[in-house]
């Protein structure tokens, strides 16, 4: 594998005086598709360019499973381009781009196969550009996580404040709840009919916020508008919001089409079901678009921590899920043959808060399509998510104060 090169953009500058650097070196720095190219010198080796108005820090390297190219810079401005203007050609698939984290942005690229990353380096000048070099190679000689970070750490935010530990909702104050609307950004989850599964989900989010609100039940967004927001970083929201309830919402599509009407799925590492497990794929593709690889970083002591807490949250989150059911075929709404299921999606992780992800409808679905278009179904999946949320609030608190005792 070949040394994947840091540029470090920012010393170069202190290098110039100030009056030579000229105004272009302040501004942020740009894609700019004229000088972006893909091209394929042959049928093995594939060259991508990414002309930039200004040099920048950057890094590359590879990941498996599947097999993709990851390019981090200090943050550039890529909304001059579609990234699906160069999509599948040479070695790449699908190209995904945009902001990953404060002052960062990523580029993700899906590979056709295994690869080696030949080059990667930034050209300075007057048109500066970022060179790779791909070449197809066997899969034994394909070697991923050559050049990224050395610790998972610096993909994930900041550890939420743990001094104050969150008791358990009880009544005595208002519920704290974190809707998380899926996808977004660089990642548009299922898309049906020129609309994206992400646009659609925010869109109810921001209806349901409303109501919940209304109710007397402070709410937490992880994402209130079209943005990208890694997996772990919503779970993170959540534990800095002291979320008493955490409930992620999607509208995602299933290759046989067969799938309609509400779905409330609950953690369950275990599930086998084969529906499940292609949407646990598409749920969890932020990983992927994020580059998270945390290979390798398991840590026993903190399963049997989590796995502790789980007895706790688990039953309550059982519960809500049986709940939510309820309220919404109360409220004659469509739900699917198996309305609560099981499934390890990655948002449904987080040990110590219940959470459930709700599928409003499948966009494969002609009928269920229609219904996430149509205002009159919105309002009335948005009173029945309100009724359910507030039935298993108070019977929850009515536990918890039962427990203290």
């Amino acid at each position: 594998m070949a040394r994947i090169f840091l540029v470090l953009a920012a010393l170069l500058a202190l290098a110039v005086p100030a009056s030579a650097q000229g105004p272009q070196l302040s501004a942020l720095a740009r894609l700019e598709p004229a000088r972006t190219s893909i091209a394929q010198p042959s049928a093995f080796v594939t060259e991508v360019t990414l002309g930039l108005s200004q040099p920048v820090p950057f890094r590359a390297f590879l990941l498996d499973a599947p097999p993709r190219l990851v390019v981090d810079f200090r943050e550039v401005d890529f909304s001059a381009a579609n990234p699906k203007d160069y999509a599948q050609k040479g070695l790449l698939g699908e190209i995904r781009w945009g902001a990953f984290r404060p002052g960062w942005s990523r580029f993700v690229a899906e590979l056709t196969g295994p690869v080696r990353l030949v080059s990667a380096e930034e050209r300075t000048g007057e048109t500066p550009n970022l060179h790779l070099v791909l070449e197809r190679v066997e899969a034994t000689e394909f070697v991923a996580r050559d050049g990224a970070a050395q610790s998972a750490l610096w993909d994930l935010p900041q550890p939420a404040p743990t001094a104050t530990p969150h008791r358990r909702q009880d009544g005595s104050a208002p519920l704290r709840v974190v809707l998380d609307p899926g996808h977004g950004g660089l990642d548009p989850g299922a898309e049906a009919d020129g609309y994206s599964e992400a646009v659609l989900v925010l869109t109810f989010a921001r209806e349901l916020k409303e109501a919940l609100t209304r109710a007397g039940i402070e709410v937490k967004m992880t994402r209130e508008e079209n943005i990208f927001v890694p997996l772990d970083t919503r779970m993170t929201v959540a534990h800095e919001f002291e979320a008493d309830l955490f409930l992620s919402l999607h509208a995602d599509a299933l290759p046989e089409g067969e799938a309609m009407g509400a779905t409330v799925y609950l953690f369950d590492e275990t599930a086998s079901d084969s529906a499940a497990q292609k949407l646990a794929e598409r749920h969890d593709r932020a990983d992927l678009l994020a580059g998270v690889d945390l290979a390798g970083h398991d840590d026993a002591v903190a399963g049997v921590l989590m796995d502790l807490a789980r007895t706790e949250s688990q039953p309550r989150a059982v519960r809500f899920g049986q709940v939510l059911s309820g309220a919404i075929k109360g409220e004659g709404l469509r739900m699917h043959r198996h309305p609560v299921q099981g499934a390890d999606f990655a948002v449904l992780r987080s040990p110590d808060i219940p959470s459930a992800l709700l599928e409003l409808g499948f966009m494969s679905s002609d009928i269920d399509r229609a219904r996430l278009h149509d205002e009159a179904w919105r309002t009335q999946m948005v009173a029945a998510i309100t009724a359910g949320v507030q039935r298993w609030a108070k019977a929850d608190a009515a536990e918890a104060r039962l427990l203290r005792q």
